[in-house]
């Protein structure tokens, strides 16, 4: 099954137009013709089965068939904010493993030991489309754009906050025992050279809960794709 990306259509479209980037793709490349099955995303939980009724390379015309329930809905949000790491292909490596596994909304955070200080999201956002079309998404997680840490701290309204941090300072529950009664998850990773104290104390004043990932210490990609997985595992329990 290939899976296109049209992010207008609405579930009272009857027949809709592909973009010039998709119909090459599904003409040129996938040989698709008048009459082919095709199955269409908007990314934001809408799938639709359609038959192919105009084939051009440069406009794809679908004639709706059916629309298909989005059985990867997941019954939880999930919030990763993330350093941007300093080589670029480490955080494009996370942003495709959490599309994939599952993940709702994604904000870099600029912190005070950030090394990269600016965060391409247009870029981000297609990787974000690749993995989305390639794992079967109906829904495409937001890549929001970068934030400083203290912008994002207070501006934030998720219910369950948690801040995975390597200090030695408090206590610190597994991250999988306190999101498991939680629906509106938030989970803050830091950068290379972790949080500052500064702001380990400011995510405490605002709410927010320290998390241990448990024993090994981790690259801030793979934090926060454990982060994800977490949500995954404890929730579809």
């Amino acid at each position: 099954m290939q899976l296109f990306y049209a992010p207008h259509i609405t579930e009272t479209d009857t027949i809709f137009t592909l973009s010039k980037e998709e119909s090459h793709h599904a003409v040129k490349v996938l040989r698709m013709t008048a009459g082919s099955d095709i199955y269409v995303t908007n990314g934001s939980g809408l799938m639709i089965r359609g038959v192919i009724e105009l084939a051009s390379p440069s406009s794809v015309s679908v004639r709706v068939e059916e629309i298909l329930p989005d059985v990867q809905r997941r019954p939880y949000h999930i919030h990763i904010a993330i350093a941007p790491t300093k080589m670029n292909e480490r955080m494009e490596w996370f942003l495709e493993k959490a599309t994939e596994v599952g993940v709702d909304e994604i904000t870099p955070i600029i912190c005070h030991h950030s090394e990269r200080r600016v965060y391409n999201c247009e870029r981000g956002r297609r990787v974000i489309l690749s993995a989305g079309k390639q794992s079967l998404k109906a829904a495409f997680p937001t890549l929001n754009e970068a934030i400083p840490f203290k912008d994002f701290i207070k501006n934030n309204t998720s219910s369950a906050r948690f801040m995975a941090h390597c200090m030695e300072e408090g206590e610190k529950v597994l991250l999988t025992s306190a999101m498991r009664d939680a629906d509106d998850i938030c989970v803050l990773i830091g950068p290379e050279g972790d949080f500052s104290a500064e702001e380990l104390q400011m995510a405490l004043t605002a709410g927010y809960i320290p998390v241990s990932l448990g024993e090994s210490r981790l690259r801030a990609e793979t934090a926060a794709l454990y982060a994800v997985m977490a949500a995954y595992a404890v929730k579809s329990i």
